[in-house]
């Protein structure tokens, strides 16, 4: 079996008295996207820094591309989008292109770099004009100019509005499909569900569950409930997340929805339409962390 691009083995990182990372282990195959969430302070940007050759574990190994991520050869591999990026305001978006690009042996050419992320119109555009979201756009465009084997993106769509991210998540699946192998931080949980194949959960450092998106909601008991009933005894309500509840239109969360069912039956509550589905990603994320998920 090849080696896996990405290679976490047993990671601890601590700053002072705070453990970022307590014992993580990460394989990642080629042409694999995986989403790393949890709330703030769980260890996900101390992972990706760790992964990026920003930082070095206390205890564990970290192997990007077949090699330690501080190493040049691995580092020219890689293709990276910090949460917080500055961009050299008073050059326009095509020289920060070709000035990336310089520091590679076979950059992608500028003009289906452009492309690819909606780019063209602000080529000739100085990057201290821009709006966050676009510098955000073109920060992202960065990482994959060098035509890198891993990229590791960290919150890659803040500030961007809904075509803008869109647009993004094609040119990243684009490269997924090519086989590049990808990791990513999101407060937008259905951009991990949108662009990821397996999920790693922390909070306090640790993996709580890892999996593929539907192993992540499956390991939580909470399900979305819906009904129609023209009355619900208020106390069936007790316990539950209600979304919606609107003239006989019920949507509720449960912890059990076998329970609840039953209890709906034997209370004699007239209801149609029923309906019981698996816990979106962000719910099931809340279930695992008590945290909500734009938070993460």
């Amino acid at each position: 079996m090849p080696a896996p691009v990405v290679e976490v083995a047993h990671v601890t990182r601590t700053f002072g008295p705070v453990t970022a990372l307590d014992d993580v282990s990460l394989h990642v195959e080629a042409g694999e996207a995986v989403g790393v969430l949890g709330p703030n302070g769980a260890g996900k940007s101390t992972l990706l820094s760790l992964l990026a050759g920003l930082r070095r574990p206390d205890r564990g190994t970290v192997r990007v591309a077949g090699g330690d991520p501080r190493e040049p050869r691995a580092r020219a591999r890689l293709g990276v989008t910090p949460q917080a990026t500055g961009l050299p305001q008073t050059l326009t978006v095509r020289e920060v292109v070709d000035f990336v690009a310089g520091h590679h042996r076979d950059p992608v050419p500028r003009q289906e770099v452009l492309e690819r992320f909606g780019l063209t119109d602000l080529a000739r555009r100085q990057c201290g004009g821009l709006s966050g979201g676009q510098q955000r756009r073109v920060a992202v465009a960065l990482a994959f100019v060098g035509r890198p084997q891993v990229v590791l993106l960290d919150e890659p769509t803040t500030g961007l509005d809904v075509p803008a991210r869109l647009a993004l998540w094609e040119a990243v699946r684009g490269f997924v499909a090519g086989g590049g192998t990808l990791l990513l931080t999101s407060h937008h949980l259905e951009e991990v569900e949108a662009l990821a194949h397996r999920v790693l959960v922390v909070d306090h450092g640790r993996v709580l569950v890892a999996g593929t998106v539907e192993e992540v909601r499956g390991r939580t008991d909470v399900r979305r409930v819906r009904f129609r009933a023209a009355h619900v005894p208020g106390d069936l309500l007790a316990g539950t997340e209600v979304l919606v509840h609107d003239g006989d239109r019920v949507e509720l969360l449960v912890p059990d929805a076998d329970e609840f069912v039953r209890d709906l039956v034997h209370r004699a509550v007239a209801f149609r339409d029923l309906e019981v589905a698996a816990a979106s990603l962000e719910e099931a994320f809340l279930a695992l962390t008590g945290t909500p998920g734009d938070r993460s």
